[in-house]
């Protein structure tokens, strides 16, 4: 599988983080560059300057020692406001930036942004435009196919999106009505594909190194973002990239790395977020860690009775030690 050239930037390889609100934070995005991904996109940053200051957008904007390449997600709906962002964070480290119209929450569709937009056809073209325009970086979009399965107009919005100096594609196979249900459907990623001449991402419901192939083969897509399935398991980078450049699968990491990532992970969170925000963000985190693990209720009691980074952090290690234990006694 080859590197994938957005512009001048090479991403490699070609498997991406997706930006996801609440999730894809710093801590986050630099624990899949370790574990291979070859890119990751940060959740999106507002277009809303007076919202620039807060804590929140501060870390939002943080990319201090950030493995590159550094990606910056931008939401709005007005033209110019998203150009300024666009401005703003490629002046604070930014190297690519990525238009969100993929959102299906509420409440940024309510604010006339995300997937919204793709039914006003016109706006997304002045949208595309202003940003591609404001700055020398590449510029990304990530799209739904439409906003109801009777209304897809992804191909549209693809050629909108070429024509407007968009450098590469990442697409989500379902509507905004979907949301996260039902199934992913890959025909639609693939007619973009047919149509553009932009590097296209598949995006939607990648959860193994087989489905990555499939997926891969099925649409001829340049590259793959992968969103929930990583959540918990942010060595499905280096599964899919190993697969799909060997055939083979990697072996699960076994209990011993699986402690020593989240060990790792909590401690990012820590450092990046103070306590007592960090206990509270890392249960999330812990939780999808142990959702697919036989004994994960016992596990997420544990963490989510925790009040500090200390208490955090020791049952977390006791937990998987004991865990270790348990096997080689067993065996």
């Amino acid at each position: 599988m080859h590197a994938m050239r957005i512009g001048s930037l090479s991403i490699d390889p070609p498997v991406a983080l997706a930006p996801m609100a609440g999730v894809t934070d710093k801590p986050f995005r630099q624990l899949c560059k370790r574990l291979g991904a070859g890119l990751a996109v940060s959740e999106m940053t507002t277009s809303d300057p007076h919202l620039w200051h807060t804590a929140k957008s501060r870390h939002r904007m943080d990319h201090a020692g950030e493995a590159a390449p550094i990606g910056v997600q931008i939401e709005g709906s007005v033209p110019e406001a998203l150009a300024d962002a666009a401005r703003y964070n490629v002046d604070h480290g930014a190297e690519l930036i990525d238009i969100n119209m993929g959102c299906p929450a509420k409440k940024v569709c309510n604010a006339w942004a995300g997937s919204a937009l793709l039914a006003d056809e016109p706006l997304v073209g002045r949208i595309c435009r202003a940003v591609a325009a404001a700055v020398a970086v590449p510029v990304t979009l990530k799209m739904r196919t439409g906003q109801t399965p009777a209304t897809r107009n992804a191909l549209t919005i693809a050629h909108i999106a070429e024509d407007s100096g968009i450098a590469a594609l990442a697409v989500h196979g379902r509507t905004r009505s979907q949301k996260y249900l039902g199934v992913a459907e890959y025909d639609t990623i693939a007619a973009v594909k047919a149509a553009v001449a932009i590097p296209v991402f598949a995006n939607g419901d990648i959860d193994s190194p087989e489905k990555a192939r499939f997926v891969l083969d099925y649409t001829r897509a340049d590259g793959l973002m992968i969103g929930r399935p990583a959540q918990g398991r942010p060595w499905i980078f280096r599964e899919i990239a190993h697969y799909l450049a060997t055939g083979e699968r990697l072996p699960e990491p076994d209990l011993a790395e699986v402690r020593d990532v989240l060990v790792r992970h909590l401690e990012d969170l820590y450092a990046f977020y103070g306590e007592p925000a960090a206990v509270r963000i890392a249960r999330k985190h812990l939780g999808w860690y142990a959702r697919e693990r036989p004994e994960n209720a016992a596990f997420r009691a544990i963490v989510n009775a925790a009040e500090t980074a200390r208490e955090q952090l020791r049952l977390t290690r006791d937990y998987f030690n004991a865990l270790a234990a348990g096997l080689s006694a067993a065996a």
